[in-house]
């Protein structure tokens, strides 16, 4: 999973220089900050989601799920 994220990544910012390239030249500075900024955004994003997915199947969530409603069922 991790590879294919890195490749999203890596799309991601060969399409922003890209889109970036059609509007003037391309300076140093500025390849090395889409490409930063780019994918650390697109590889956090991902991960973000696949963390989410990858709990949820474990079956973390329905733990913390049953421990809040057992809490909520208890009388002040």
């Amino acid at each position: 999973m991790l590879i294919w994220i890195a490749l999203a990544g890596v799309v991601m910012v060969l399409g922003a220089l890209w889109y970036l390239s059609l509007f003037g030249p391309l300076y140093p500075s500025m390849v090395f900050a889409t490409i930063g900024g780019v994918f650390v955004s697109t590889l956090l994003g991902c991960g973000l989601f696949a963390a989410a997915f990858l709990s949820d199947k474990s079956g973390h969530d329905q733990v913390v799920t049953d421990a809040t409603r057992d809490q909520d069922d208890k009388p002040d």
